[in-house]
């Protein structure tokens, strides 16, 4: 795969991680809201709690949604550095902050919509270097062979052992 596409790559499962995982987080809120506040922990009560849960269709499209975040998380962390990812992807809580004030009609206090702001200047930060300068998400000293790292590109060597010639 060339740079360029490696780097597209990288920008699109970004982009999938931030938005599912932030929708699938907002869902399940909104689910439990629907379901209603928990504050019975008898076994037949937790029962109940359980199946209106599980009946609920904004409980089920919020996994649903958090099934996509995580398998683009997961095949986003096979070739990006995890320091790139992961502050990266913070980019998500200005998401939740908004999909919040939308879907959910929740007020976002200007103090907190400048906590968010701050993120998104990090974000920015983040976003502006090489998602794995060193290829693919390995160190140069891993990339190398240093003592007790395996090489990506290492050929397997077999062991041989002496026949046992001569015995019978």
């Amino acid at each position: 795969m060339s740079l360029k596409g490696f780097h597209t790559e990288t920008y699109i499962l970004l982009a999938l991680m931030v938005f599912f995982g932030s929708l699938g987080n907002v869902l399940l809120s909104r689910g439990m809201k629907q379901t209603g506040e928990i504050i019975d922990f008898s076994p037949s009560a937790l029962a109940g709690a359980f199946v209106r849960v599980f009946t609920n269709g904004s409980i089920w499209l919020g996994i649903a949604s958090l099934l996509v975040f995580f398998a683009s998380y997961l095949l986003l962390l096979s070739w990006a550095d995890f320091s790139y990812v992961q502050p990266a992807s913070a980019i998500g809580y200005a998401l939740v902050a908004v999909l919040g004030y939308f879907m959910l009609g929740e007020f976002i206090s200007p103090t907190r919509w400048t906590g968010v702001l701050l993120i998104c200047a990090g974000v920015l930060l983040v976003g502006g270097t090489d998602p794995s300068p060193s290829g693919r998400g390995r160190r140069d000293s891993q990339q190398a062979g240093a003592p007790g790292e395996g090489r990506r590109d290492a050929k397997l060597e077999t062991l041989t052992l002496p026949s046992p010639r001569g015995r019978g």
